[in-house]
């Protein structure tokens, strides 16, 4: 495994890419639930993150020589608990839904008319002690503390939803507008050591939901101090590369230089390799200065990967297999497929690092800090199996004398979910041993034993994305391409379905958390189209099956199959009906026309017809309704959404001529054209078309008309086109082209949409130009978000989703249309 490289490889800093810039960069890519990212541009400037933000720590450090440099990450504050959270210790409060007298706050208040309760506070009853429903929640929290408490480097552990108030024996120490996403630690040192008092204490909080969900739940930690940090130097980062499915670092740490490289191989054709949740981590080390020095490199992971919060116990273990250490972690209880929601991490299964039994070394510590210690001093003990919270498992590879010859060796990380999906009461398990039959630890041997021919048909296909979306958009759209093109696929889960049909469920990634949404499946579609539909079908499958076997039985097709992973049905509170028929009948046109057949179309054609004659009814002007833009708010007339069914319709007449159901294709196309027309005179609004047929001096991007163009149906007359581009030219901002009219945010996804609509490639690099801006400029270090404001580049919410594969619709437009 480990491979020496004599033509120099491992090139100079100066030979390398200009440095790229993402708002997030891509470590570990696979699932909603094993996902790794670096939220700074620096790779050891901060703690590495789960996409929800929560801390899934990896942290690397090379020796060389006698001297230490940390290039992975960043070490993790370690903290003692001085007044315990509810998720360590249960504790009761005296609360308030009603606003009470002044002087709540203050320690000498009588709150013996307040009700007690045990926290957390939620309006969730899985996860509330007390139930909260209202809009304001006051909380005194009394407790006391002994003459040996030590004041000093104190924080504030909190999780709140949302805007939150915070006194302390009566002083105001905090306050948010807003809310956090997990257990936070606030850095208040300078108010807690102010106002805490040995002996008795109140802590005082009120909460008030403005929107969303509920939560309180709050204690004091003492920060913990390393001494072994000062004994660690910051390696220097010389340059970053984002490919489609690697993200490969240059460090130069003092004597030495590594290459560094984080490889998902989700080769999007291969559904064998897309499927096995196993990452490279590549490490290519040579001498700088024409010596031979001594090298080695460790890589600590915490077992927070495999546990929804840090305070879950967990068990790991060391093992081997053929010739690959292992070690392994996953929580003791293993409540598999328990937990659904949109923060959530996975509690289930089992996270695993491996290395060759050739130059290895692996041990498990009680935590990080005693992992890097036994690191600084070259003892590599430890039990073969530990129970605790918050353990490291932790590797050591040996290069030996390296000299100016670059020596190449790699640890795998994986996760084996056990269960993946639960399907209409069926717990499906992950595609790789879909039937049950297979081993992780065999699974890793096979991988480890494939790294050359893996990496091989990894760099063959980047080169193809990069080749294509260069082609079809030039290199900023290229680039873009390449940076999302593994979080839309690592945003879904992949099984088989007891029917035997492939089942690609997305998840709604800091939205609501819903599984297989029909409005994320439609956007995400160019990705998929474009390179392998059955990919496509998997996330449509579940959709028609839901109708077909009469567990839905609207006559348009549903929005979700619940909330991830749990699909047994729609949970989102309202349906989308226009939206999501127009979307279904849209893409099984879009799979015909790239497999110049209509066999899928064949196999769901009586619930196809269903939605059609929906849509042939109630889609041309749309009642009050929401579509897939819900953020956005109801919208009655929606002239965009009109376009959707116009564009349904249109595809279905495609779809019955294709089956030789003429008098069908007849109708169809006759009634999309009719429509056409209307839409035409009643939008029509001077120099564009309007939002809604009723209000004028209003617009919106009419991206649902690309299929006019992708599908090659000629529908509209290309001045609508001419006119519409000519017009948002006009309206774009710092950022990028707005949504619409109301507000100044958009949606990336459907930019790049309306940017196909151009006449040529130099009309449509105006519109990509602002969204590569707004990937390398924005404040928000998330995964990239498809909605943020185009003033300012920042986030507005949506992060790490599956709906950038619609980056790739110029891609999809220009196979379809060569």
């Amino acid at each position: 495994m480990a491979v020496i490289l004599v033509c120099g490889f491992l090139q100079s800093v100066t030979s390398f890419a200009q440095e790229q810039k993402a708002p997030s960069y891509p470590l570990i890519t696979h699932t909603p639930y094993f996902s790794i990212w670096s939220n700074t541009d620096q790779l050891n400037g901060s703690v590495t993150k789960h996409w929800t933000g929560a801390d899934h720590s990896l942290l690397g450090i090379i020796k060389v020589d006698d001297a230490y440099y940390r290039f992975l990450g960043k070490e993790t504050d370690e903290f003692t608990t001085v007044l315990p959270t509810a998720d360590e210790t249960p504790y009761q409060v005296a609360y308030t839904f009603s606003k009470p007298e002044q002087g709540w706050n203050e320690p000498a208040f009588n709150d013996a008319a307040w009700k007690t309760g045990e926290a957390p506070f939620s309006d969730d009853r899985k996860k509330a002690k007390t139930y909260w429903n209202t809009d304001d929640l006051w909380v005194r929290r009394t407790f006391t503390l002994n003459n040996q408490v030590n004041f000093d480097k104190l924080f504030l552990r909190i999780n709140h939803d949302d805007n939150i108030d915070i006194y302390l024996n009566g002083k105001a120490i905090y306050h948010k507008q807003g809310w956090v996403n997990n257990y936070t630690f606030l850095d208040l040192q300078e108010q807690l050591k102010a106002n805490l008092k040995a002996g008795k204490n109140v802590l005082a909080f009120h909460v008030r939901n403005t929107a969303g969900g509920r939560f309180l739940d709050a204690g004091i930690v003492r920060k913990i101090e390393t001494a072994d940090s000062k004994l660690i130097r910051v390696a220097a980062q010389k340059d970053v590369d984002i490919k489609a499915m690697a993200t490969k670092y240059l460090f130069s740490c003092g004597k030495a230089d590594l290459e560094l490289t984080f490889t998902s191989p989700l080769l999007i054709k291969d559904l064998d390799l897309l499927a096995t949740p196993i990452s490279y981590v590549s490490y290519k080390v040579k001498s700088n200065d024409g010596n031979k020095h001594q090298v080695s490199v460790f890589l600590s992971a915490s077992t927070d990967i495999a546990t929804d919060q840090p305070t879950q116990q967990v068990t790991a273990k060391a093992t081997a297999t053929g010739g690959v250490k292992l070690l392994q972690a996953g929580t003791v209880e293993q409540p598999v497929l328990m937990k659904q929601g949109d923060d959530r991490r996975i509690d289930w299964g089992y996270f695993y690092i491996g290395a060759s039994k050739d130059y290895s070394q692996q041990y498990i510590s009680a935590d990080e800090k005693t992992g890097i210690s036994q690191f600084l001093q070259g003892r590599y003990q430890g039990t073969t199996e530990k129970t605790g919270k918050r353990l490291n498992l932790n590797t050591v590879v040996s290069f030996g004398q390296v000299g100016v010859q670059p020596i190449e060796k790699f640890m795998l990380l994986g996760y084996d979910e056990v269960y993946a999906i639960q399907y209409f009461g069926t717990n499906l398990r992950p595609w790789w041993n879909k039937n049950g039959n297979r081993q992780f630890s065999t699974l890793m041997n096979t991988a480890a034993a494939n790294y050359n021919a893996v990496i091989k048909k990894v760099k063959q296909f980047e080169d193809t994305i990069y080749t294509d979306a260069f082609k079809a958009g030039g290199e900023a759209y290229a680039k873009l391409c390449e940076l999302v093109y593994r979080q839309s696929i690592a945003a879904h889960g992949l099984v088989e379905s007891p029917q035997k049909e492939l089942l690609f469920l997305s998840k709604e990634n800091f939205s609501n958390g819903c599984i297989a949404t029909v409005d994320l499946t439609y956007p995400s579609a160019p990705l998929y189209l474009a390179y392998n539909p059955e990919l496509e079908k998997g996330m449509m499958n579940g959709i028609f099956y839901y109708s077909e076997s009469g567990k839905w039985t609207k006559p348009f097709a549903a929005h979700d199959l619940g909330t991830y992973p749990l699909a047994n049905g729609q949970v989102y509170g309202e349906d989308m009906p226009v939206e999501e028929a127009g979307n279904m009948v849209i893409l099984t046109a879009a799979i015909a026309k790239v497999e110049g057949g209509a066999d899928y179309a064949k196999k769901h054609w009586p619930v196809l017809t269903t939605w059609a004659k929906y849509l042939d009814k109630e889609g041309f002007d749309p009642a009050n309704q929401l579509c897939t833009d819900d953020f956005a708010g109801h919208l009655a007339r929606n002239v965009n959404l009109s376009a959707k069914a116009i564009m349904a319709l249109r595809s279905y007449a495609f779809l019955a001529d294709k089956l030789g159901h003429k008098a069908d294709a007849q109708y169809y196309l006759g009634r999309s054209q009719e429509m056409m027309q209307n839409w035409i005179k009643m939008s029509g609004d001077g120099d564009h078309f309007s939002l809604t047929f009723d209000k004028k001096n209003t617009w919106s991007q009419k991206y649902n008309l690309v299929w006019d163009k992708v599908l090659d149906f000629h529908l509209f007359p290309e001045s609508v086109f001419e006119k519409e581009i000519s017009y948002y030219l006009t309206k774009q901002l710092t950022y990028g082209l707005p949504l619409d009219s109301r507000k100044t945010y958009t949606k990336s996804d459907w930019i790049i949409w309306t940017a196909v609509m151009t006449k040529d490639n130099t009309e449509f690099e105006k519109f990509i130009l602002p969204l590569r801006k707004y990937a390398a400029e924005t404040s928000s270090r998330v995964p990239i978000s498809d909605w943020h404001e185009t003033t300012n580049g920042k986030q507005v919410g949506f992060q790490a989703r599956s709906v950038v594969g619609g980056y790739f619709m110029k891609v999809l437009s220009d196979k379809l249309n060569k």
